[in-house]
């Protein structure tokens, strides 16, 4: 007959740990109480071994057949092992057992959630909620469901919620700037951190988001101050100091936003977009060798990162290597097909070594992609009317207006191309709306077809709008 040993929760965890290890060495039998059995589980998880855990559970119910945590450990260890069905069942267990445990209808609202059943992982987290002392996490994930169901404010009223609950959930706060910003309410993303601060000033969290908010909203200067804020509270806080960069970028402050950039070092691994951030601002210096530097880095660490690629191509553009720029260009292109940037650094490209069907193709991939990019419309009427296809060139331009009726630009292009034609009389039509629409861009005409300055009909009507 087996010798049967108990252990209590007196012992030390560890002490526990070791007792039950000895225990299966030896294929004995010794007692765990309740207590005991815990803090092995406990100590499972955290050594990430779910599967000893489990064994663990199995031992624990067979001693302890009426303690429902047992269960309801089980159940949480099940879901990590992707055993749905047998979490349910062990759950609907520890609910004969003890019916007002709210870990029961967490771990339940959990799995529905995962699940993508809305309205039964709502049910239980409702329940748990009347159940559990603190209710943050719970209100969080019903948010998370409301956001899953595409009802951002629903889920902004349950993120207030938890954070009356807990003014330290970070989860809360950076969801919370999530919702805003889908619903593409800065101002009111604004106002809430502005308050937010104002009851937790030593929040970085939520200076942060206001930098955030400050950013979408194009008010740069704000930001840079929050971020300063949130990195005063946390020195080590890599993405506050990397969306200071960005934000010093957009006011082409880019030596500065290099040194922003370069501190992120000290408290993370350099990545490939940083590296490819701090590219793109040597490029802005036209400081092009540092540029590429950078971007080589940026492509070493993360080859798929297509503006790294596109980044090299420019640098060569400037040196006036467009063949080797070509290649880079082509590489970003793989890695993102759809980006008219792309199509229209190689329309230029391919323009400027003189293969004029490959540029007309590309600014007709650019001019499809985005409609509202006036000067690769421009440029595509221009290898039309270079290679005397007027009637195209002009045809293009009318697509042109049609996409952009505001840009006068077109519209001056377009009368160019009508004189050029000889359609006088339309050309004429064409240069009251280009007048109409802004009389001072007037000149581009006359770069165009510097003759015109001649033309007393052409220089009279022009005279009319800008005198």
């Amino acid at each position: 007959m087996e010798e049967e040993f108990e252990f209590g929760f007196t012992e030390d965890p560890k002490f526990s740990v070791e007792r039950y290890e000895e225990m299966i060495r030896n294929h004995d039998q010794y007692f765990f109480d309740a207590q005991a059995f815990e803090n092995i589980i406990d100590y499972y998880i955290e050594k990430n071994d779910p599967a000893k855990a489990l064994q663990v559970s199995e031992y624990a119910r067979n001693q302890h057949p009426f303690a429902a945590v047992f269960l309801i450990k089980q159940a949480q260890l099940l879901v990590v092992t992707n055993r749905a069905s047998e979490a349910f069942a062990a759950l609907d267990k520890a609910a004969m057992l003890e019916a007002s445990d709210a870990d029961i209808y967490i771990i339940r609202g959990n799995l529905y959630e995962s699940m993508e059943r809305n309205t039964e992982a709502l049910e239980n987290y409702e329940k748990a909620l009347g159940l559990a002392e603190e209710t943050d996490e719970i209100l969080l994930h019903i948010a998370y469901v409301y956001q899953n169901m595409g009802d951002y404010d629903t889920a902004i009223t349950y993120l207030k919620l938890c954070l009356k609950q807990n003014m330290e959930n970070q989860d809360a706060l950076y969801e919370l700037a999530f919702c805003y910003d889908v619903l593409d309410n800065q101002q009111e993303s604004v106002l809430f951190y502005q308050a937010y601060i104002d009851n937790e000033p030593y929040s970085y969290a939520a200076w942060y988001n206001l930098g955030n908010a400050f950013t979408k909203l194009s008010l740069f200067e704000k930001a840079i101050d929050a971020y300063d804020y949130a990195i005063l509270i946390k020195d080590s806080f890599a993405s506050a100091y990397f969306n200071k960069g960005n934000a010093l970028v957009n006011l082409e402050k880019y030596a500065e936003a290099i040194e922003v950039y370069r501190e992120t070092f000290e408290y993370e691994q350099p990545n490939a977009d940083t590296y490819c951030a701090i590219g793109e601002c040597y490029e802005k210096l036209e400081q092009m060798d540092e540029a590429r530097s950078f971007y080589k880095k940026s492509v070493k660490m993360d080859p798929k990162l297509a503006d790294a690629w596109f980044g090299i191509g420019v640098t060569l553009d400037f040196e006036e290597r467009y063949f080797e720029a070509l290649h880079f260009y082509k590489k970003a292109l793989d890695l993102d097909i759809a980006n008219a940037d792309y199509w229209f650094a190689i329309a230029d490209a391919e323009y400027k070594l003189g293969h004029m069907p490959e540029s007309e193709k590309a600014y007709e991939k650019v001019v499809e992609l985005n409609p509202l990019d006036v000067d690769a419309w421009l440029d595509y009427s221009s290898i039309l009317y270079e290679d005397k296809r007027l009637v195209e060139a002009i045809s293009i331009m009318s697509d042109a207006i049609k996409n952009n009726p505001d840009a006068a630009e077109l519209y001056y292009r377009l009368v160019a191309y009508l004189i050029a034609k000889g359609e006088f009389n339309e050309a004429i039509t064409y240069l009251e709306k280009a007048l109409a629409t802004d009389p001072e861009k007037h000149f581009i005409l006359f770069d165009y077809l510097p003759q015109l300055q001649d033309n007393k009909v052409i220089v009279d009507i022009i005279n009319k709008y800008t005198k």
